[in-house]
């Protein structure tokens, strides 16, 4: 029953009882008998009408509630993936339909006629009509015998002032596919994070505002591009090399250049061809004289060689008979300034080629025998001599400390983390001066090292004493060796700088794809720089507090959206945001306990314990994966996912999506 109706009741019951009462008044004829015998119809429409009007308001109140219960029980259960895929699930109107029928049961309140029905809105909020009839008792000896009940109602999921940061794994392992997807993983991830921004962008209200953020991790952040000139380091220590020349005797040097053809000729024929011999590969140990071990190490003093399966020409080639005559046309002299110095001589000549020479190449597995035929060929060049050195160069493996106020154009916005120490526990009480990686908030301070950041050169670093990634192990001290020890560099996984990071802004639909598909797998799994870094992009407190605060009248809710495909995978050979770990030791030594791997999970959870800190609400979803104990406990009961394969990663961030959302009765 709607107020109108009510309204319009009341006033006929109200005529009808003043009407017999005014007759009461006038007519002096009657007795007491009669008076009371009139008023009491009067009388007993009256209370009656109260009565049965307070039982239809019960009624109308019940129903409000019951109707308000359903369409907000159906909105939730939609969801926001609505606005992408247009589905309505049967179920929504099941569950719309159930949480109406628990509030208001068939026949409550002795009412009858009961009706729910339930639409979609073009906002896709779900409205919804109820209806009941209610019997009257006293009132329908007036001839009212019941009385209709109509209410509406609606609800709208919707977004408030919401930042969303994406931390996003990119290692080598997102390039490949789960079990019965066709999609690789990256391009799941792409399709969700597509799908995710239009669900929040099609249900955020009026005058809303709604940031992303996103930073791609794998052994490192590409975050360079994001921080202000003071807070990067000017110079910096990396693990590196340095030449030394060794002094030698003087020598005389001899090249021939410039030459020039006068005339003459030749013609190059196929002489022979025959199968190639097949040479099986094989595995070689050799001492390694230049190995050194610390204490515990678990390295040896031998080097593998291994060659691979080939084929070779082993058949001599025909003699040759080609005849040569030089002649000197001219010579020159003049000061050579070395070092060393000297004379430098030029001889001008001139030659003529007559007769045959060969050459065998292999193709495949067959072997070809050229032969080149000379007639008067004659050619015309400069025979150059000066002064050489026999010295011969080596290096120096240590730290060195090199200019880096040119990094912003010199290299691809990797950084190293600041300042550190070892923490060996999650338990342990974490002193935020000295683990200044781990202070999310912390702002460097201009001219103090400690609290800059410093940017990565993959190419200068060398890991000393190290012959290649298996052989041998690392050496802290100083060492001279005259050839190369193991690059980084040379193995683009173990230095790999991924998509520079965004910081939190509005962005459309074409800014998300874009931005995804830049995306590019390569690289180990280093969690914790992930979480570091996505917590410093989200944080209202931090580094960039000026442009995180809330809108002036507004709160903003915070969430930090961490996905993973695999378990932590380091490998103390990469160049990571920490140096060359078993070199630059800044937090984890070689050891057994805590290995690199655990020491990395720690982290990750204590800075995901301060991510929290700020009232940011972290989602952890693996994809492909098992969650262990750290990530579960960093997401919390509710807020951590598996997903086995694109479908289900779909469906999780359908959840989380649905879970930011404000579900309120929009009318």
């Amino acid at each position: 029953m709607d107020r109108k109706s009510t309204n319009t009741k009341i006033s006929t019951i109200r005529q009808m009882v003043g009407g017999v009462l005014r007759r009461l008044v006038h007519d002096r004829a009657g007795n007491t008998i009669a008076l009371i015998a009139a008023s009491t119809a009067p009388l007993l429409a009256l209370v009656g009408g109260g009565i049965d009007m307070s039982r239809s308001y019960l009624s109308q109140a019940r129903l409000q509630q019951a109707c308000d219960a359903g369409v907000l029980a159906a909105r939730k259960k939609l969801g926001s993936s609505v606005v992408t895929d247009g589905i309505v699930p049967v179920t929504v109107v099941d569950v719309g339909n159930r949480f109406f029928n628990l509030n208001y049961r068939d026949g409550a309140y002795g009412t009858a006629g009961r009706t729910f029905t339930m639409g979609l809105e073009d906002d896709y909020a779900i409205s919804g009509e109820a209806h009941v009839d209610v019997p009257t008792t006293i009132m329908a000896i007036f001839g009212t015998k019941k009385m209709s009940v109509n209410v509406n109602c609606e609800a709208a999921l919707g977004f408030s002032d919401t930042d969303v940061m994406f931390v996003l794994d990119t290692t080598g392992s997102m390039d490949s596919k789960n079990p019965g997807d066709s999609l690789t993983r990256i391009q799941a991830l792409r399709d969700v994070v597509k799908s995710f921004h239009a669900q929040l962008e099609g249900s955020k209200a009026p005058n809303t505002r709604i940031r992303y953020g996103f930073v791609p991790y794998s052994v490192n952040v590409n975050v360079g591009h994001l921080l202000e000139d003071d807070w990067v380091v000017d110079e910096w220590t990396y693990q590196s090399r340095e030449q030394i020349i060794l002094p030698g005797e003087t020598k005389t040097k001899t090249k021939w250049e410039n030459w020039v053809y006068i005339s003459g000729g030749y013609t190059d024929s196929i002489v022979n061809s025959y199968p190639a011999t097949f040479v099986p590969g094989s595995t070689t140990t050799t001492p390694n004289p230049n190995s050194n071990y610390g204490e515990g190490s678990s390295g040896n003093s031998t080097s593998t060689t291994t060659t691979q399966d080939r084929y070779v020409c082993k058949r001599p080639s025909p003699r040759d008979t080609l005849d040569s005559e030089y002649d000197v046309l001219s010579t020159t002299e003049e000061p050579y300034a070395g070092p060393p110095e000297g004379t430098r001589t030029t001889v001008h000549m001139s030659g003529v080629y007559n007769g045959r020479d060969h050459w065998t190449s292999l193709s495949g597995q067959t072997c070809e025998v050229f032969s080149r035929e000379y007639n008067d060929f004659t050619m015309e060049f400069d025979k150059i001599s000066y002064p050489a050195s026999t010295s011969e160069t080596s290096w120096m493996y240590k730290p060195v400390t090199m200019d880096v106020s040119n990094w912003r154009s010199e290299t691809d916005g990797c950084i190293e983390e600041r300042d550190s120490y070892e923490i060996y526990s999650m338990d342990d009480t974490v002193d935020f001066s000295r683990a200044l990686d781990l202070n999310i908030d912390a702002v460097p301070i201009a001219g103090s090292p400690s609290t800059q950041w410093r940017p990565m050169y993959p190419d200068v670093i060398w890991a000393r004493a190290l012959m290649n990634g298996s052989a041998n192990n690392f050496k802290v001290e100083p060492i001279e060796y005259d050839r190369d020890y193991f690059h980084p560099a040379d193995h683009s996984s173990l230095v790999a700088c991924p998509v520079a990071a965004r910081k939190l802004a509005e962005m459309n639909t074409g800014e998300v794809s874009t931005y995804m598909e830049s995306l590019s797998p390569e690289g180990q799994t280093y969690h914790d720089i992930g979480m570091i870094w996505g917590g410093r992009l989200l944080s209202p407190t931090g580094i960039f507090e000026s442009e995180n605060a809330d809108q002036t009248g507004k709160t903003t809710t915070r969430h930090l959206i961490f996905l993973t495909d695999g378990h932590t995978q380091p490998l103390d050979i990469s160049y990571t945001s920490y140096g060359l770990e078993p070199i630059d030791q800044r937090r984890w030594t070689l050891r057994p306990d805590p290995l690199l791997d655990r020491t990395i999970e720690m982290r990750f959870g204590i800075a995901c314990r301060e991510v929290k800190k700020r009232n940011i609400t972290v989602w952890v979803v693996g994809f492909g994966t098992s969650m262990n104990d750290i990530m579960k406990q960093c997401a919390g009961d509710g807020h951590w996912f598996q997903a086995e394969d694109s479908a289900e990663l779909a469906e999780t961030f359908n959840k989380i999506a649905k879970s930011m959302g404000e579900l309120r009765v929009s009318r």
